[in-house]
């Protein structure tokens, strides 16, 4: 008998270790943390062939797919300053070998409210590389790109030949 007084005793007295400290507590901070990794990427684009480039107003549009779960900017950069004779840059006689273009992007991006972020470069301002800010904003919805031919600056038009022009386009996440 003399055990279970004891016993019973013991278990009176006894308190848990940090009982004081939640009897006063009125509020309980919490840290909760994570991370979502930052990504950009862009779908591909097939190659634009305009074909006969004797006919005026030639232009194509083309729907990109592009996400970027954070702010970014995006560098546009042409090669040669304009579709390109491919043995004759410089033209020959009263010919031109290369022909402008103007290239316009329009991209929606969120804030979170969604609007449209858009501009235009030609082919000169794309030697030195064109560049676009989301101005603090993410994509989800994919861009447009409008390439539209310019007028050869040759007297008599345009060299007979094949004209050839690469666009690089370079999404950095800011």
């Amino acid at each position: 008998m003399r055990f279970v007084i004891f016993a019973l005793a013991a278990a009176a007295f006894a308190v848990p270790a940090n009982a004081e400290e939640i009897r006063n507590v009125k509020s309980l901070d919490i840290a909760v943390s994570g991370s979502i990794r930052q990504h950009c990427a862009m779908g591909s684009v097939g190659d634009m062939d305009f074909g006969n480039l004797e006919r005026r107003g030639l232009g194509i549009e083309t729907r990109v797919a592009l996400d970027c779960n954070v702010p970014f900017t995006m560098t546009i950069k042409g090669a040669r300053g304009g579709l390109t004779h491919a043995t004759m840059p410089n033209g020959q006689g009263p010919y031109s070998g290369v022909l402008p273009y103007n290239l316009a992007v329009e991209m929606p991006v969120r804030y979170p409210s969604r609007q449209t972020v858009s501009q235009s470069f030609n082919s000169r301002q794309l030697l030195a590389g064109g560049i676009i800010s989301s101005n603090g904003g993410i994509a989800t919805d994919g861009m447009v790109l409008a390439v539209e031919l310019g007028e050869p600056s040759g007297e008599a038009g345009l060299l007979a030949g094949d004209y050839s022009e690469t666009i690089t386009i370079t999404v950095s996440p800011i």
